[in-house]
Parts: C-alpha cells; structure tokens; sequence
C-alpha cells in the first residue's frame, strides 16, 4: 500500500514539473508576443511617417555608426517587409501560445484527476 501511494506521489510531481513547465512556456511566449508588439507599432510610425514625405526627400539608414543615404521606394519597401515579417511572426506565436495553453488545460486535468 505504501508503494503504490509513493509511486502516486512520484507521478504527481512528475506531472507537476511539466504543468509548471508550460507555465513558462506560456509566460515567455507572452513576454516574446510584447516584444513584437512594439516592434510592429515602431515600424508603423516609421511607414506613417515615410507617407507625409515626397519623392525628393532624402532618407538615411544607420549601419553600425554611419549614416547612409538609402532610396526613399527601397526604404519604405524594407519597412513593409518588416511589418509583414513580424505581423506574420505574431501570427504564429499566438498559434503556439493556444497550443501551450491546450497542453496545459490537460495537463491541469490529468492533476485534477490524481
């Protein structure tokens, strides 16, 4: 009788260790999802503010320490792309956030059950 409450204990813990794992699954995904957040609202500022420029206005990109003189049409096509790129990346981290969050709904079960 003894064996079997501590090999019920054991897996216990063991289900416990992987329900709190998801949990921090879960919060780092949310932390990843914020970040992205505020990628994608900067570079919208950037892709409002390139529409109140005309075709003549000169642009500059900062690599490393240097400013360098970029096309205004390329400028603006790399800010789309990256908007695209993390609205895309958003896309799919709430995919895997509704996944983690399934897994641990059953995990919670399978506890509630012992």
């Amino acid at each position: 009788m003894a064996n079997s409450a501590e090999a019920l204990r054991k897996r216990f813990e063991e289900e416990l260790v992987k329900f709190k794992q998801l949990e921090k699954d879960k919060e780092k995904s949310i932390a990843n999802r914020q970040q992205l957040e505020g990628q994608l609202t900067e570079n919208n500022m950037v892709k409002e503010e390139f529409d109140f420029l005309d075709e003549e206005s000169v642009v500059y990109k900062l690599i490393g320490p240097v400013m360098v003189k970029q096309d205004l049409n390329e400028a603006k096509q790399n800010v789309a792309k990256r908007v695209e790129y993390i609205s895309n990346e958003i896309k799919r981290l709430e995919e895997t956030m509704k996944d983690t969050a399934s897994k641990q709904e059953a995990q919670k079960e399978a506890l509630m059950k012992m």
